[in-house]
């Protein structure tokens, strides 16, 4: 299940699994007016959240959006994720998380920011100055055009961005 991250007028109001944000997005929406853009974390697009009919939760681990599925291992790797620590599904989860964060290349990385920053950022100041900067890779004039924007953005647009902001 892939992650996605709210925003309403250039504020963060939700991020998460698509069936949290969507239950996030019904509850803000009656509470207040305006457009909310969803964005996929792993590729900056928009995307359509259906959150009219977001079942409720099993039992379980809801917070942690914990889901039992079976998975078949030869009796060496169950031997394996015994010996971890916290047991097979804790090793299990270090791994996936491990692989997850190697994911992208940088030039993902700067696309998934570039399709955010065009869909939620286009009458933001120094847009356009921004989008070179980003495509020119100049890091510290991209971080500076963009700090007047709200933080929100800019934590996103970094988040997006991942191991390049940390090289630059």
């Amino acid at each position: 299940m892939s992650n996605v991250t709210a925003f309403q007028n250039g504020r963060q109001i939700a991020s998460g699994p698509r069936d949290d944000v969507g239950r996030a997005l019904a509850q803000a929406l009656s509470e207040q007016d305006g457009t909310i853009l969803v964005f996929e974390d792993s590729t900056g697009r928009v995307t359509d959240l259906d959150y009219r009919n977001i079942a409720p939760r099993s039992a379980g681990r809801p917070k942690l959006g914990v889901q039992s599925r079976e998975v078949t291992l030869l009796p060496r790797h169950w031997d394996w994720l015994a010996s971890q620590s916290g047991g097979a599904s804790a090793a299990l989860r270090r791994l996936i998380d491990q692989q997850r964060g190697n994911g992208r290349t940088q030039r993902e990385s700067r696309d998934a920011a570039y399709r955010f920053m065009q869909a939620a950022c286009g009458d933001m100041p120094q847009y356009e100055e921004a989008l070179r900067a980003l495509y020119s890779a100049r890091p510290d004039e991209f971080q500076a055009l963009i700090s007047p924007w709200p933080a929100d953005i800019v934590r996103y647009v970094n988040t997006l961005l991942g191991d390049e902001v940390a090289d630059a």
